[in-house]
């Protein structure tokens, strides 16, 4: 009798964990989209893009829709794609609020799958990962509360920067930068860690703390009355942001076409427009002057 209980325990016990591994598989989703392949044959493909909220670039508007430099340009390429091909494109966009958390699901990620991020490229990175063409080109600047003094010597930065602390976008290259200036100038400090640039701003903003942003996000925060000054001193140009896509997604070299379509994508007055109508005329001149730079860099 001892031995027939036994075998029923045990047979329950197999039972409750294979419904638990079941009940676990159906709640682990994949970001998954229609590969190129696949929509040859259907006629039709669901790509999926996943996006970290910025102003100007991936934003919801006053109406309730989805709009921004990134994502615009992302339903340009869908758009010259289908004028060519006999396959119509439906885009999915999924919000992730932790960039590291999204730039590692792109990873992870299979077939169509997008990434609007506003991420750099970098050689380590395309070893994780696809970039698009270049789609902006940055300015990181290096950022404090707007009462610090304009650094203009990095000899001064010990007596400018007195009292100040680093404090850094975890996972990014402004990490990187500020490791750096904390090695040189502050050996032994502690660096705040951030996971979003709004923290950083109101860190900045409102306690002694010091930071690398991007320029659009300064330009942003001072619009909207932070009291942040810059330090051009410190600008770093040559980076560029690309959309991301994971290693098996095979539309990447069709986005290859479409950027140098047309004479290139990036010199229509289309990208301009989506420039100027979401960045603003003045953050549009700085971003293409760094273009311009980079260009004449590379001559």
């Amino acid at each position: 009798m001892n031995l027939k209980k036994l075998s029923i325990c045990l047979v329950l016990t197999l039972l409750l964990s294979a419904c638990a591994d079941s009940a676990q598989t159906v709640v682990t989703t994949e970001d998954q989209g229609t590969t190129r392949a696949q929509a040859r044959e259907a006629g039709m493909a669901e790509l999926r893009v996943l996006y970290v909220a910025a102003d100007g670039f991936a934003y919801t508007d006053e109406t309730g829709e989805l709009t921004g430099v990134s994502v615009e340009i992302m339903r340009d390429f869908v758009a010259w794609f289908e004028r060519y091909h006999a396959v119509r494109v439906e885009l999915t966009f999924v919000e992730e609020d932790n960039w590291q958390r999204f730039y590692q699901r792109i990873v992870d990620a299979h077939g169509g799958v997008f990434g609007l991020g506003n991420v750099t490229i970098t050689d380590r990175r395309r070893q994780e990962l696809q970039f698009s063409p270049a789609y902006l080109n940055n300015v990181a600047v290096l950022v404090t509360h707007e009462d610090v003094p304009e650094l203009t010597d990095w000899m001064a930065f010990p007596e400018v920067f007195a009292g100040l602390e680093p404090m850094a976008f975890s996972g990014t290259l402004h990490e990187e930068r500020i490791v750096d200036i904390r090695d040189r100038f502050q050996p032994g400090a502690s660096i705040h860690p951030a996971e979003s640039n709004p923290q950083i701003i109101d860190a900045v903003s409102n306690e002694n703390m010091y930071s690398y942003i991007d320029a659009y996000n300064y330009w942003r925060a001072v619009e909207q009355g932070a009291p942040l000054r810059h330090h051009p001193l410190a600008d770093e140009h040559g980076e560029t942001f690309g959309i991301i896509m994971p290693h098996s997604n095979d539309w990447a070299t069709l986005m290859t076409a479409f950027f140098a379509a047309d004479g290139g994508y990036r010199n229509t007055p289309r990208y301009r427009d989506i420039m100027v109508e979401h960045l603003g005329e003045a953050l549009t001149e700085t971003l293409e002057n760094a273009r311009q730079q980079a260009n004449g860099s590379s001559l």
